[in-house]
This record gives C-alpha cells, sequence and structure tokens, in this order.
C-alpha cells in the first residue's frame, strides 16, 4: 500500500486505527509453528483503537450537513481529533498525583478548546489528601494563575466540570532572586510561617495559566511541584494502572474533541452572526476576574469587519483572538490573527478598532482570518473597571480606511511580514513545553 504526501490528516487517522487493528489481530510472532501459543492481546488496546475509530463519525454529526460533506471541514476534524488524542496522551502517560510535573494541556499545537493566544497553559495531576511543594522564580508576567480543578467528568456525562480555586501566583512571596516556595495541603502544619494554599479535597488537578501581553520582554515563571508526604523513588506502574490508562483514553479524547466542536454553529443559530454577546464560562473553568465576549463572524473576501470599543480607563489584561468554525483557534504564530492591550493601541478618542479580515488592509490593528471565511471573535477584558462589549461593523475591504480616523498608521506589506516574523521569534521563545 503506497502512502502519498497528500495523505489529510482525517485519513491518518483512519489509517493509525486500521494498522492497529491489523497489528492487534495478527499472527504471534514464533515462527510458523500453528501450535504455538498465541502471544495475548494488550488489555485496552483494542477498545483504544474502536473508541477512536468511530470518534469522527460522532464530531462530524453534531455539524450542519453542509459542513459535513465539506472535504476540507473533514479533513480538520482529523486535526482536531489528533490534537485531542495528543492532549490526552500526554496526560494518560506522564501524570501521576503522586510524582506530579506541569505538562502541556493546551496551545498553538494541542489547538482544543480554543486557546488564548497570550496564554501558556500547563496542568498537573495531583493525588486527593497529598501535599503538595510548588517552588520556582515568579518571573514577570503580568498574570500567572493557579487553579484547583475537581475530577474531571464521567464517560456518561456532557457536561464540563467548573474549576474550583484560583490562586495569583504574583501575590508570592519571593526573595531577591525571585525565588518562591509554596506549600499546598488540607490544612496549615502548625508553626508554618511560608506561603500556603488550602487545598480542595476533590481537587485531583492543577492548572497553571501564564499570560504574557509583551512576549518580548516579560519574563514566564518557572515552576516545578512535587508531593512530600511521600518519600521519592517511583515504582514500575501495575499493569492495572497502564491498562486503566489505555481504557480512558477514548472518553477523555472524545469529551475534549467535542466539546467545543459545534459552538460556532450554536452561535449562529442564536443569531450572533457579526454580533458579540457575553461569553458565560464560569461552567467550564474559566477566570472568575476575567469578562468574556465573543460572536461568529462570516466575511467574503472582499469584505472586513471593523469591531469598536471604549478601552476601560483601568485594566490589567486586554486581548482578542479569532478561530475557525470548529473553534481551533486561529494560526497566531504564523499570522497577524491575535491582538493584546501591547499590540493593539486605541485612537485618540480612547476607541480600540480593530479589523477582521483575510486581506491585508495595511492598518495596525488587524486580525488576519487566515483563509477562514467563518469563524468566531473573541475578547476578554481581565480585572477592568469596565467590560464593554465592542460593536460590530461590515464594511467593503476598499472602504476600511474611510471608515477609520484620519491619522491611522499605514502598515506596509514589508512591515507587516517583519512584524509577524518578530510575533513568532517571541512566541517560540516562550518555553511552551
Amino acid at each position: 500500500m503506497k502512502i502519498t504526501r497528500e495523505v489529510t490528516a482525517f485519513q491518518a487517522l483512519k489509517l493509525f486505527a486500521w494498522a492497529c487493528a491489523c497489528a492487534g489481530s495478527a499472527p504471534a510472532l514464533g515462527g510458523d509453528n500453528p501450535s504455538a501459543p498465541a502471544v495475548q492481546t494488550v488489555a485496552g488496546w483494542n477498545e483504544l483503537v474502536e473508541g477512536l475509530r468511530v470518534l469522527p463519525d460522532r464530531l462530524l454529526a453534531k455539524l450542519p450537513l453542509s459542513m459535513q460533506n465539506d472535504p476540507q471541514v473533514r479533513a480538520e476534524i482529523g486535526r482536531l481529533m489528533l490534537e485531542a488524542l495528543a492532549s490526552s496522551t500526554l496526560d494518560a502517560v506522564g501524570s501521576d498525583g503522586d510524582y506530579p510535573v506541569f505538562l502541556p494541556q493546551i496551545g498553538q499545537i494541542l489547538n482544543v478548546g480554543q486557546p488564548n493566544a497570550d496564554t501558556v497553559y500547563r496542568a498537573a495531576r495531583i493525588s486527593q489528601g497529598g501535599t503538595y511543594r510548588l517552588r520556582g522564580q515568579r518571573g514577570t508576567l503580568r498574570m500567572a494563575n493557579l487553579t484547583q480543578v475537581p475530577a474531571p467528568p464521567t464517560s456518561k456525562s456532557s457536561q464540563p466540570v467548573p474549576a474550583r480555586r484560583e490562586f495569583n501566583m504574583n501575590t508570592l512571596r519571593a526573595d531577591a532572586a525571585g525565588n518562591f516556595d509554596l506549600l499546598l495541603s488540607a490544612t496549615r502544619p502548625a508553626d508554618y510561617k511560608g506561603d500556603w494554599w488550602e487545598l480542595d479535597p476533590t481537587a485531583e488537578r492543577l492548572l497553571l495559566r501564564m499570560v504574557s501581553a509583551d512576549w518580548s520582554n516579560e519574563r514566564d515563571m518557572t515552576l516545578s511541584i512535587e508531593r512530600v508526604d511521600k518519600p521519592m523513588g517511583r515504582p514500575r506502574r501495575s499493569a492495572t494502572d497502564l491498562e486503566q490508562r489505555l481504557r480512558q483514553l477514548p472518553a477523555a479524547t472524545a469529551f475534549i474533541a467535542s466539546l467545543f466542536v459545534d459552538h460556532v454553529e450554536q452561535l449562529r443559530s442564536q443569531g450572533f452572526v457579526n454580533k458579540l454577546k457575553v461569553f458565560d464560562t464560569t461552567q467550564i473553568g474559566g477566570l472568575a476576574t476575567q469578562f468574556y465576549y465573543e460572536g461568529a463572524y462570516e466575511l467574503r473576501g472582499d469584505e472586513a469587519l471593523i469591531v469598536e470599543a471604549k478601552v476601560p480607563a483601568r485594566c490589567v489584561y486586554s486581548s482578542m483572538i479569532l478561530t475557525n468554525d470548529l473553534y481551533e483557534t486561529t494560526d497566531w504564530y504564523n499570522n497577524h490573527s491575535s491582538l493584546n492591550d501591547s499590540q493593539a493601541k486605541p485612537d485618540a478618542d480612547g476607541v480600540l478598532r480593530i479589523v477582521v479580515s483575510t486581506k491585508d488592509p495595511g492598518v495596525p490593528n488587524w486580525l488576519d482570518t487566515a483563509g477562514y471565511a467563518r469563524g468566531v471573535i473573541q475578547g476578554r477584558w481581565t480585572q477592568c473597571d469596565t467590560q464593554p462589549i465592542p460593536s460590530v461593523r461590515k464594511v467593503a475591504l476598499a472602504d476600511v480606511r474611510k471608515s477609520l480616523p484620519r491619522e491611522t498608521n499605514t502598515i506596509t506589506l514589508a512591515e507587516r511580514d517583519r512584524i509577524i516574523r518578530e510575533r513568532r521569534l517571541a512566541l517560540q521563545q516562550r518555553p511552551l513545553w
């Protein structure tokens, strides 16, 4: 069988499942002796393969027929599946509540759940009832939050579990070198004088969000975690534990892949096309101090959207990003597809005006759809004194300049190329993995 270089992500996933199924049913490696005992199949593996085999069709069934029948969308469903599988596999292979480590969760490559372009997400599994010590250097980020997350939903549940408690890592005491030391436990130890955080007895995971607005100059936090109420030296994992991790992968992958796959279509059916509304994230683990808004967009190549809002007088952080029709965040590494308050400046009247289009309009505050005619505009105001929902108006691309203040600067194609290269450099030098 010849596999060409044009194999799509969807086809690759099907080939992976087919190859695994063939491997699971292949004859035992023991020569040609038909009486040789068969090698027992790896427990849980066939169930993993079968669970993955049916998942793409389950995801497609959540979309309208026009999208189901689009070869491009089907290929992107395959990519979404691989992203969800990779994220879930990292957790299955690397997480251990007794020997924890902060692992990558979502982001540019693991692009599920609509990651924010400015945020590095990591998660560490913990064991209920354990005591943990976190050490590192605080860095200079405006925002670094640690959230306690309860047990994930069962395979029978279709609803995410809201996060419980948030801790502002920037409030930690640090020495002259910037080092901090934090203890997490159910009760504060007697006579303990250092930084301490009460650990919820239902928490099974710690989610770290590191938000950078000035990618080139802000310094990310470094962080290690250890369980201190158990001795070091991890024993060999039992066969039962390894089998359980395999068996949990299909449900974990299905959960994260299907969570938002029809979210854009829901916004569209509610009438929020080229119009923004409040996005309530309280039930899906959004930051309590953050106000979110979003709406679906639809644009032709010769059109543009102008998104406008009066900027709050006081604000810790704000940003705006785009997603595609499957709620994957539009590639902000290689395109001018995200803007934060360090990158997008309001006009002299205090109004922030951002242009959304596929073709470069030659203005500073531009969000590139990167070829996606439909998707979502999402923004956030964090710890701001007001939370305006921006207005949206559609104009002809040729009329963008007429719709903006006369003093709006011009960005040439050469300047845009340089800006994107600098963005890419700064993002790659953040400690993402």
